[in-house]
């Protein structure tokens, strides 16, 4: 810029007398410095307007494009989607990468979901501001929903007690998960924390007060700031030697309020292992000695929280058996969100097992099919459940390294149900994945 304004001013000096030029001079630079300054600048700004007008344009016409896209043709706002599916393609992707990563986080995870539901509850047969009906209480609870997570919630902020209402018939080897949300509001707007007892109840109609209620069990609680722990109780003096506690001591494992947590807790004879995530946090070999407590309620009490898809289920699945030697799995361990297709992260460890199997048989190809419960259209359960069966294939492609050409994948939608579409429960046992010899 300086270059050039002195050789406009050389130029100018040609036709100056010479006995004037001292001034004119100084004058003449100064004042063509600040011209030549000032019509750069001016350039400069013109090529900045132009640079913002076209972004401008951009924006306008995608707004324009947007607004064209919720009308019809004749310029009326078309009907909104009615669920989750119709999200835009690039916000699909960006939620299948997510879940992918999440997926891959899980590899240590040996979580394997017992195969006979015989409890489920995601509270979508209450209404929401009821108490759910499958529950007891002597204090309060309403079924509720949030704008973070899908579905409905039992919340509840007490001192007192919630719990199943019938009494459970488990085995000696059953598995139990629930999603929670610790909340604030028992002790003011931080971490009130929240507490879980398995136990054996005196008598289906009892609520069993105390701090060690009922005939004996175990209790997993998180503490008001955060930390997990856990202990045990027994009556009966055989028993009092085994009882236990204990606190997870990882700070990582502490948990937050507003932000989910699955829960699962594997029960096998006497020994007691129970996963936060993707983590085993607790692994407790006699923690039920033989003979002295047999569990048959689920309760939840003193605490500030959200649940949901509280699952119990018995038998562990014989994967290669049903597959290789029966021709046919059925599993209820791979889990989606309500009406999406993607696998979520808690399934590594059904998905791990099946693909071990496929691993070790490599001459055996299979069809994935997947099954969705009678809520909803036809038509979009049909098209769920063959996303669905898809997503599977591709997870065993992508993470377990499974041939593709030895995968098929389809769906049947409501159309093959194996219980009455009446309860939570029986919705549960309809909404599965099969594996198919072929």
């Amino acid at each position: 810029m300086r270059s050039i304004a002195r050789l406009v001013v050389a130029a100018l000096l040609l036709y100056v007398p010479l006995n004037a030029q001292g001034q004119i001079k100084v004058d003449l630079k100064k004042k063509l410095e600040n011209k030549v300054n000032q019509r750069l600048n001016q350039r400069t700004d013109q090529a900045i307007d132009k640079g913002l007008d076209a972004v401008e344009n951009d924006v306008k016409g995608g707004a324009d494009k947007s607004k064209n896209e919720g009308q019809d043709a004749g310029g009326q706002a078309k009907p909104a989607a009615n669920n989750a599916e119709s999200a835009p393609a690039n916000e699909q992707a960006a939620e299948g990468a997510k879940e992918q990563e999440q997926l891959q986080s899980y590899s240590k995870y040996d979580f394997v979901p017992g195969e006979k539901v015989i409890f489920f509850d995601d509270f979508s047969q209450d209404a929401v501001g009821d108490f759910p009906v499958l529950w007891n209480t002597n204090g309060s609870a309403e079924v509720v929903t949030t704008n973070l997570f899908p579905g409905k919630w039992m919340k509840f902020v007490m001192d007192q007690c919630v719990w199943t209402d019938e009494l459970l018939k488990l085995p000696e080897n059953y598995t139990i998960e629930y999603d929670i949300i610790p909340i604030g509001g028992l002790e003011g707007p931080g971490m009130s924390g929240w507490h879980m007892r398995l136990m054996q109840a005196k008598n289906v109609k009892a609520w069993d007060g105390g701090s060690a209620p009922g005939n004996g069990g175990f209790q997993f609680r998180v503490e008001y700031f955060g930390r997990p722990s856990y202990n045990t109780w027994f009556y009966g003096e055989e028993c009092s030697p085994a009882q236990l506690s204990g606190f997870v001591q990882d700070e990582n494992f502490k948990e937050k309020i507003n932000q989910k947590y699955h829960i699962a807790i594997w029960v096998q004879k006497t020994r007691i292992r129970v996963y936060q995530d993707q983590n085993k946090i607790i692994d407790l070999p006699r923690a039920f000695p033989a003979g002295c407590v047999k569990p048959d309620r689920l309760r939840f009490e003193t605490g500030a929280a959200m649940i949901s898809n509280v699952r119990i289920a018995v038998g562990a699945p014989d994967m290669r058996n049903k597959l290789i030697t029966e021709g046919k799995l059925v599993t209820y361990g791979i889990y989606f969100d309500v009406n999406k297709d993607v696998v979520k992260s808690e399934s590594y460890g059904t998905l791990k097992e099946i693909a071990a199997v496929l691993q070790e048989n490599p001459d055996v190809r299979v069809k994935i099919i997947g099954h969705t419960d009678a809520d909803g259209a036809d038509a979009s359960n049909l098209d769920l459940s063959k996303r669905r069966g898809a997503a599977v294939r591709n997870e065993l492609i992508k993470s377990f390294g499974i041939d593709g050409s030895r995968l098929e994948s389809d769906g049947a939608g409501e159309t093959q149900p194996v219980a009455p579409n009446d309860t939570p429960a029986n919705k549960a046992l309809n909404r599965r994945v099969e594996f198919v010899k072929l």
